[in-house]
């Protein structure tokens, strides 16, 4: 049943939030952002036809505060809320409180979000349809005895997983059967804070895989498609920062197999909306189904820049209820994309969040870039979420010319304020194995994991700081600046002053 859509509601912050409202306004839709107090001079409160306040920092009392929001959907009258990613994007419950307000929840359906949520079901659903998977559990065992026959018959080593959820928490490498008790012990603690469900389960650890992701469309009349894969092997404590596509290891024929597994785990699951299915792949070209990921991708932009399709536009068109209007035959990748995920983050002190005011924000130009980013120069970046800045994506007519400008690119990117990985990025694209495509999930410990970055920044990069600095000085001397709790068009642009011949 087709609905017209005229307001959404975004139900996140930064860049995701920032990336739904431009595309819904060239559909032509209304927005509404919602903002914690930390948020308040966030750029989607900017750029959003209507703003609100949520609640305080805390993101349970704001971004996962599920009646708070609908209540303020229901209040500005909005017919569809977008939850981006995070938060309460796979939440299953939301979804379900969403569908029984009349709501349009803009991802799957919560039966299947329930279901591709809870990954022993997922797991124990694939294996009897011979949906190829790790060697692993397909149900609960709460046992410790039980859990050491099983780990004993898959075999050493086995990696520990949360069922409830993802992102690398609750996980836990095995490799001696006296480390299975503190390691299930300390994944079930995690579990249990991070998801509010202390269910692991054991699975074969498979030794430098790679991680290849497709992503796949779905619509509300059984229709499905595939937009090819994503590598997303370079992963530093589970979290990936560089994604590519398309994927160095794949040729047509695996390509081909890999994407039709995808969309039969869809099918099966009865999803709609976008997801992606992850697989590992192996040093023997063996795929194996790893999980659903129900939301958009953060990594998302890569596949929009090799198939020219704005999957945020197909995300409401599905919601809307329209069929879909993409064929599988006629999708086509074209060139190369990479995304490198900016984060803010000292990596001279072992990637500790680094939080603050933004003094300079430049970001880089040109042909085949983009930046999906939701700072400016004088935000505060505040300590109470993931530090993501922003995501940089290029593209470029093959591998090695991608590779190319993504350095370009990094190195033009300035941010000043707060300690960004930048200079770790480059290191790892610059790195041999990194551009003879050797990777694999590990790759970071095996090839920095005694990094030190370079002592000595830009001096490009010490002048602007410098002057920067001195403009600041200059306010404190008596230079009279705005508030920024409401932004003038002038403000956005960041620091600037005329100059007079």
């Amino acid at each position: 049943m087709k609905k017209n859509i005229k307001k959404i509601l975004i139900a996140n912050r930064g860049e995701i939030a920032l990336r739904v409202i431009r595309a819904c306004r060239e559909l032509n839709i209304k927005t509404v952002a919602v903002y914690s107090e930390v948020d308040r001079a966030g750029l989607p409160v900017q750029y959003a036809d209507e703003s609100v306040y949520l609640g305080p920092a805390e993101a349970r009392e704001s971004y996962l505060n599920i009646d708070k929001i609908i209540e303020i959907a229901k209040k500005l009258k909005c017919e569809a809320i977008h939850p981006g990613y995070g938060f309460l994007a796979e939440n299953f419950q939301f979804a379900r409180k969403c569908e029984k307000s009349d709501i349009i929840f803009i991802g799957p359906n919560s039966k299947s979000l329930k279901l591709v949520g809870d990954k022993l079901r997922s797991r124990d659903m694939m294996a009897k349809a011979s949906i190829p998977l790790i060697p692993g559990m397909n149900d609960v065992q709460n046992d410790l005895k039980d859990l050491k026959k099983i780990a004993g018959k898959i075999g050493y080593p086995v990696i520990i997983k949360a069922s409830g959820g993802g992102g690398g928490k609750g996980m836990r490498i095995v490799r001696k059967p006296e480390e299975l008790l503190p390691g299930v012990e300390a994944g079930r603690r995690e579990a249990k804070a991070a998801f509010g469900d202390e269910t692991v389960y054991l699975e074969k650890y498979i030794e430098k895989p790679r991680h290849i992701e497709f992503q796949v469309l779905a619509d509300n009349y059984g229709n499905s498609v595939h937009l090819f894969e994503r590598e997303c092997s370079i992963q530093r404590r589970y979290q990936k920062i560089i994604e590519e596509t398309p994927s160095p290891a794949l040729d047509d024929e695996l390509r081909h197999r890999m994407g039709e597994t995808a969309r039969r785990v869809i099918e099966l699951s009865g999803y709609n909306n976008a997801g992606t299915v992850e697989f590992l792949l192996d040093e023997d070209k063996n795929f194996y189904f790893l999980e659903v990921n129900a939301r958009i991708q953060v990594e998302h932009p890569v596949t929009e820049m090799v198939t020219g399709i704005d999957l945020v536009k197909q995300q409401i068109e599905i919601a809307s209820g329209n069929k879909l209007a993409l064929k599988q035959q006629d999708l086509k990748q074209r060139g190369h994309a990479i995304e490198c995920r900016i984060y803010a983050e000292d990596p001279e002190n072992n990637f500790y969040p680094s939080y603050g005011k933004l003094l300079l924000v430049k970001e880089p130009q040109g042909p085949g870039i983009r930046c999906d980013s939701g700072i400016y120069t004088g935000l505060e970046v505040p300590y109470h979420y993931d530090p993501i800045l922003s995501k940089l994506i290029v593209w470029d007519e093959n591998r090695k010319r991608a590779i190319q400008k993504m350095k370009i690119a990094l190195s033009d990117y300035i941010i000043l304020g707060v300690k960004t990985q930048i200079p770790f990025l480059l290191d790892i694209l610059d790195h041999s194995e990194f551009k003879s495509a050797k990777l694999h999930t590990h790759y970071i410990a095996e090839h920095f994991a005694k990094w030190i970055p370079a002592k000595t920044p830009e001096n490009r990069h010490l002048a602007l700081l410098a002057a920067a600095l001195m403009k600041m000085n200059r306010e404190k001397k008596g230079v009279k600046t705005e508030s920024r709790t409401s932004l003038s068009p002038w403000q956005l642009l960041g620091r600037w002053e005329i100059f007079s011949r």
